[in-house]
């Protein structure tokens, strides 16, 4: 999907919730050709490894494209499609995987201890 710019890509690890998949990898598109064209290279690209797809749906619509690898299936939305139907609140429960374009989590900045100052000794009244 980053391959062809899809944007909000995420990885949702469902093994324990349910036996339908392992995966779902979910993403966004601009337009209707571009769903077209995330799809189709997915498909290219695990083709070539030898993995076909069990089945495709919404390829005619092109609003939203699924394609079911077995334990993996990914979700290919308009933007405005994956907000109305949600699947990142649907599978709430479900352990998030970081993706490729995610930054490396960063450690909090550690705040600086405040320096205790010596007090200058007092003068000596004369």
């Amino acid at each position: 999907m980053l391959g062809k710019k899809a944007t909000d890509v995420l990885i949702l690890q469902v093994a324990p919730l349910t036996s339908v998949a392992d995966y779902l990898v979910i993403g966004s598109a601009d337009s209707d050709r571009q769903v077209s064209a995330i799809a189709d290279h997915i498909d290219d690209i695990l083709s070539c490894s030898g993995s076909k797809p069990l089945s495709v749906e919404g390829m005619r619509s092109s609003h939203w494209a699924l394609m079911d690898f077995g334990d993996v299936i990914a979700h290919i939305f308009k933007q405005d499609i994956r907000k109305h139907y949600a699947l990142e609140r649907l599978w709430a429960d479900a352990k998030r995987i970081a993706t490729p374009n995610e930054p490396a989590a960063t450690q909090p900045a550690v705040a600086p201890r405040p320096v205790k100052r010596k007090k200058a000794p007092a003068k000596a009244k004369a």
